[in-house]
């Protein structure tokens, strides 16, 4: 049985500021509760976490998870370098590389969400040329955003395929 289900909301670009658990050093638990974070980016690329956690054992000093991305993935701060990054899962040693710092990722994810929806209907032949588009935007916003196997590249590629080509607007 096909099953239609309502078309999604446009997503919004908004900040939320979120809790830090104990063992979050102080200054970036103030960026997370003056700055915020993002409340969210399309789907499940990235949702924000109800509080902010200190992960040990990865990067030189740590990492602050503040959200999540796809099934098992976490974005945060990494202490020593302010950088945002990305884990595959949270026992990962591995962090890939998102944003500069937590401003440029604001502007990154804002600036996405302003250009959504990326294609009309029947535009399969202009997906590689919106994802190019995108990146243009991304590079413009944060030069280091294109990193490889990143959360923005990753996105793009995405684009290129046609992913996002199938959302309904309410």
């Amino acid at each position: 049985m096909i099953r239609d289900f309502p078309p999604l909301p446009l997503p919004q670009y908004a900040v939320v500021r979120i809790g830090c658990s104990p063992g979050v050093p102080a200054e970036i638990a103030a960026d997370l509760r003056e700055v915020g974070v993002p409340a969210g980016l399309i789907g499940y690329e990235y949702q924000p976490l109800t509080e902010a956690t200190l992960l040990d054992g990865i990067g030189e000093s740590g990492l602050v998870v503040f959200g999540s991305s796809g099934l098992f993935g976490r974005l945060g701060v990494d202490v020593a370098s302010r950088r945002v990054v990305q884990i595959p899962k949270i026992r990962s040693a591995t962090a890939w590389h998102v944003n500069r710092d937590l401003g440029a990722f604001h502007r990154c994810v804002a600036g996405i969400i302003a250009r959504f929806p990326f294609y009309e209907e029947d535009e399969e032949d202009r997906f590689q040329e919106v994802a190019d588009e995108l990146r243009r935007l991304l590079a413009a916003l944060d030069a280091t955003a294109l990193a490889d196997n990143g959360l923005w590249e990753t996105l793009c590629d995405d684009v290129a395929m046609g992913d996002y080509a199938n959302w309904e607007e309410e």
